[in-house]
């Protein structure tokens, strides 16, 4: 077969891992030829390839990004866009697609098998908020990241005697948020499930000053308080239907600092938690992934997305991988609520 890889929506550590381990397994092993497509949707909406082989693959495990680019193109918002896709797919003889990325990119991927289009999913999100797997690679990375951070800004933060607040990605889920924050012994963790109380976090504060250490406040970028809403850098929509986050972090440390009289600054991370090499798990997580995603591709059984299950990777319709976000359960905040303040 002649078979068609994408990456799509953010980049995140892992994805040259997952286009490697394809590439590599379905040469060697089943004989078949790989094509590139560039920028996600956007490559084969608009025939946009490169060449994919062993050579292109070689020395990227260890790579951040994505070799074949990325972007957030929806094919179904473009006028004759699955036609145009179907067209191009049949003209590069294309037999299938074996698409990488999270639920919009993986949406799409969806629709397309409805379509019939021969297509192969494989989970991409670093909020690790696809509900039909138990992971996803890029997160342990940006949690590490993330952890690291605070661990030095705890330091800073008492030398100074200030209140640090750090805001990482998570946009409907707080995964990231929960997990760096009790890995970095944070005093308060906001996520997106739970609304909070500006009230009850500078208590928390306050309560902290008063052990003669420093406060470190951790929220995801998709967090707010109970009286308003998302805090968002522009109300402009992308191909998605998503306004672009940011500024809950400085809106925190301003409201900290103006009820608590304590200086109060703000670290956002950003796409540093999305950049530079993967770490091991999700070097070995997205190796395993994409060996998989090629299995699924030779015995054609097409419309499924690979996914962790305990310790095992198994096979599940991309309707169901689709279908429902996996959020923070309010049972594992409470587990985090014991070391705030």
């Amino acid at each position: 077969m002649r078979i068609g890889v994408l990456t799509g929506g953010g980049d995140c550590p892992g994805l040259n891992a997952v286009i490697r381990a394809v590439v590599r397994k379905g040469v060697s092993v089943y004989g078949h030829e790989f094509v590139g497509f560039r920028d996600g949707w956007r490559g084969p909406l608009e025939g946009l390839t490169r060449p994919l082989g062993v050579a292109e693959v070689r020395g990227i495990l260890p790579r951040g990004g994505t070799i074949l680019g990325s972007s957030r193109t929806n094919p179904f918002k473009i006028e004759n866009g699955v036609e145009r896709i179907r067209d191009n797919l049949a003209e590069l003889g294309i037999d299938a697609l074996i698409a990488i990325g999270g639920e919009d990119t993986l949406g799409v991927a969806a629709k397309l098998h409805e379509h019939g289009v021969h297509v192969v999913g494989v989970p991409k999100t670093i909020d690790n908020d696809l509900g039909a797997t138990d992971y996803t690679f890029g997160f342990d990375t940006a949690v590490n990241i993330a952890t690291e951070a605070i661990d030095r800004l705890h330091t800073t933060a008492e030398s100074h005697h200030r209140t640090l607040v750090v805001e990482v990605m998570g946009r409907h889920a707080g995964w990231i948020a929960l997990h760096s924050g009790l890995a970095g012994g944070a005093n308060v963790i906001l996520v997106p499930e739970r609304p909070f109380d500006i009230e009850k976090v500078c208590e928390y504060v306050e309560s902290r000053f008063k052990t003669q250490y420093s406060p470190i406040v951790v929220v995801a970028e998709g967090a707010q308080p109970v009286d308003g809403g998302m805090v968002t850098q522009s109300e402009q929509l992308d191909a998605f239907g998503h306004v672009r986050l940011g500024g809950i972090g400085q809106w925190l440390a301003n409201e900290i600092e103006k009820r608590t009289g304590k200086e109060a600054r703000t670290v956002v991370l950003g796409h540093i938690q999305r950049g530079g090499t993967p770490s091991a798990f999700d070097r070995v997580l997205a190796t395993r992934f994409g060996l998989h995603a090629i299995d699924a591709a030779h015995e054609q059984d097409w419309g499924k997305m690979v996914a962790l299950r305990a310790t095992e990777i198994i096979r599940v319709p991309l309707s169901e991988a689709t279908r429902e976000l996996k959020t923070v359960p309010l049972e594992r905040y409470k587990e985090a609520e014991v070391f705030f303040g």
